[in-house]
């Protein structure tokens, strides 16, 4: 095959593909955390090129039939363009319900290749969920917005989750990660260029992603890293040879005396990046920056990241000629939407952080569905 031939296959190979797996392990870390281990030899064809990092993916659960039985998956091909609105096309009592996880682990190389995802259960005494979000995104999917809460699909498929159950996984196409086409593929959001010194920051939906991102960090980052979940039992050790100072933030376990959403992170993030001219920032003025343009997280998605900014938010950023990753400071920023956005503003605009050097993610809203 010439060079000509080699380029074209490489550009024409999907980036997502679906994989058939099943559960091989389930475990409890925790009062609100489940862990749920898929195998199969399919994965030999999962992967990035790297370290997983907040490598996010969609979990297909299938419907239940009316004696709770799973029905099949429909087939289709997701190395077609069009997969998505084909399968939003589809009737919807029969195609499932997708939810969007960050890959916790992986066993890519082992005889039978494995990955963890990690869901956030916390149902209460009666079987529902006690207000978490429904959008799955990075490990949580309950309804947050009925008067008497239940599990979404994806948690009470996962509290009913045992090994043998099959499932399918849209994912990154191992190929495609190590051809020329490997960086279109958006499942990863961490990029923080040449910052030595980094800020991780999310509620509990975050925890898989931050974790993973940790481990990964080498020695010489500093910084520091601050988790918000419900209880104390949901707090994890967590490894890293960075220098970062890991946070975990309990809301409590009981509603009537539990801190409202958020509301620890907002604190936590303020006290470690305090205005004006904080260290690390370019340049050390101690100038607010401009105001962020507004986003309706009730009816759009709120999510910035140096990736996916566009040319008009890259000039209005604090130093527009300045490529993103070229600042000694990065940080990364997920959870709940109102308060990602609230962050977005307070780090941008009174602490002057560049745009082009945070990734804000509201990984879910509450009280609205998402996939």
């Amino acid at each position: 095959m010439n060079a000509d031939a080699a380029v074209r296959n490489a550009v024409t190979e999907p980036m997502t593909l679906a994989f058939d797996v099943t559960v091989t392990a389930v475990e409890d870390l925790g009062p609100n955390f489940r862990r749920i281990t898929f195998g199969g030899y399919c994965l030999r064809g999962f992967g990035v090129s790297g370290d997983t990092l907040d490598l996010r993916i969609k979990l297909m659960i299938p419907s239940l039939d009316g004696v709770g039985r799973p029905l099949p998956l429909p087939a289709f091909n997701t190395g077609d363009a069009g997969w998505y609105q084909e399968w939003l096309a589809m009737d919807p009592t029969v195609r499932g319900s997708m939810r969007t996880y960050t890959v916790r682990n992986e066993r890519l190389d082992a005889v039978y290749p494995e990955i963890d995802v990690d869901f956030v259960m916390h149902f209460d005494d009666c079987g529902g969920a006690r207000g978490w979000p429904r959008s799955g995104v990075a490990g949580s999917d309950v309804d947050g917005g009925s008067t008497h809460p239940t599990g979404g699909p994806a948690a009470n498929w996962a509290l009913a989750a045992k090994p043998g159950d099959a499932i399918t996984i849209i994912g990154p196409n191992n190929r495609a990660a190590h051809c020329i086409t490997a960086e279109t593929y958006f499942g990863i959001e961490w990029r923080p260029g040449l910052a030595q010194r980094v800020l991780l920051a999310g509620d509990e939906t975050a925890v898989p992603a931050i974790s993973a991102i940790l481990e990964s960090l080498p020695a010489g980052i500093t910084g520091h890293a601050f988790l918000e979940v419900p209880e104390a039992g949901d707090f994890q050790d967590l490894d890293t040879d960075a220098d970062i100072e890991i946070t975990w933030l309990a809301r409590g376990a009981a509603l009537a005396r539990a801190r409202p959403h958020g509301e620890l992170l907002k604190s936590a993030v303020r006290g470690a990046v305090p205005v004006p001219g904080w260290v690390g920032i370019v340049p050390l003025d101690g100038a607010a920056g401009p105001e962020p343009e507004d986003v309706d997280v009730d009816q759009d998605v709120l999510w910035e990241t140096p990736l996916r900014m566009d040319a008009a938010a890259i000039e209005a950023s604090r130093n527009p000629g300045l490529p993103a990753g070229a600042s000694p400071f990065y940080a990364w920023i997920a959870g709940e939407a109102g308060v990602i956005k609230e962050l977005r503003r307070y780090l941008v605009r009174d602490v002057g952080i560049d745009r082009k050097q945070v990734a804000f993610m509201g990984y879910w809203r509450k009280g609205k569905a998402e996939l």
